[in-house]
């Protein structure tokens, strides 16, 4: 029963409604850069490539074994370099692609929360705060000059 009640205070709190809200986003988030990635940017990569294969890419330890009728008796062994290239390669291009979007979305932020900016609006918080400091600074030198 306590853990019930732990469970019920957890999911009142908000932690699990900010936690599904992020996960809902981050699953969102992952369809647009896998598009992003596999429809726009990997086919002009592949066009460099030439049509080269890279899953096909290993270096054979030892040859498989075949009956006479063509079964495999023993698979190959082999080391599958082009799996992890490709997947390197993958790597680095979601990683560039999620670099881009994350600068993007800050330097939208921080217009948004430049106070002088007057093209976008400033939230409300990050407008109070410079009033804040503006007041701050003017008492200061108030201060500053009755000494």
């Amino acid at each position: 029963m306590k853990l019930f009640k732990e469970f019920k205070e957890f999911a009142v709190k908000g932690n699990m409604m900010d936690m599904a809200i992020g996960i809902i986003i981050g699953a969102a988030f992952n369809k647009v850069v896998d598009v992003l990635v596999k429809k726009v940017m990997l086919p002009p990569l592949s066009l460099l490539t030439d049509g080269v294969n890279l899953q096909n890419k290993r270096i054979i330890l030892k040859d498989a074994v075949t009956d006479a009728s063509g079964a495999i008796l023993k698979n190959e062994v082999a080391i599958g370099y082009g799996a992890l290239g490709e997947a390197f390669l993958d790597f680095i291009i979601v990683g560039f692609t999620v670099f881009v979007i994350v600068k993007f979305m800050n330097k939208l932020r921080n217009k948004a929360q430049d106070p002088k900016n007057k093209t976008v609006a400033t939230p409300k918080d990050i407008e109070l705060l410079t009033h804040l400091t503006e007041l701050m600074e003017e008492q200061n030198a108030m201060l500053k000059a009755k000494q």
